[in-house]
């Protein structure tokens, strides 16, 4: 089984396409103004957004990108005038800078090397 994507809401796709390539998705999907899809600059997962009238409640929707250089990143998304978290080490081994969509879904940029799926307290087969 492979993940093929993701999809998000949006009561603006339009605005939500210039955020997240920004951010550095490509876009290879926009055939009307109600769905867009993105490659991510590595790896073969898709993902993609779509038009909502309203947006869900509770806490929502989390997005992880796992970025190598995350520092450096974020600097770039600064210069930007995306505003991020700066990084910070968290106690499950990962670097991590959060920050929210144009629509509030929440993103979390971050980087975990070896500890993403493979950290000292994985559940052995």
């Amino acid at each position: 089984m492979r993940l093929n994507q993701i999809t998000i809401p949006s009561l603006d796709v339009p605005r939500s396409i210039e955020f997240y390539k920004k951010l550095g998705l490509k876009l290879i999907v926009h055939t009307h103004d109600a769905y867009a899809r993105f490659e991510l600059p590595e790896g073969e997962s898709t993902f993609s957004i779509h038009k909502v009238d309203e947006l869900p409640k509770g806490n929502g929707i989390i997005i992880y990108f796992e970025i190598e250089n995350l520092d450096e990143y974020i600097e770039q998304l600064e210069a930007k005038e995306i505003a991020t978290e700066k990084p910070q080490d968290q106690s499950w081994l990962w670097r991590e800078s959060k920050l929210k969509d144009p629509d509030g879904n929440s993103i979390i940029l971050f980087f975990a090397g070896k500890n993403r799926k493979n950290p000292p307290w994985r559940l052995e087969k």
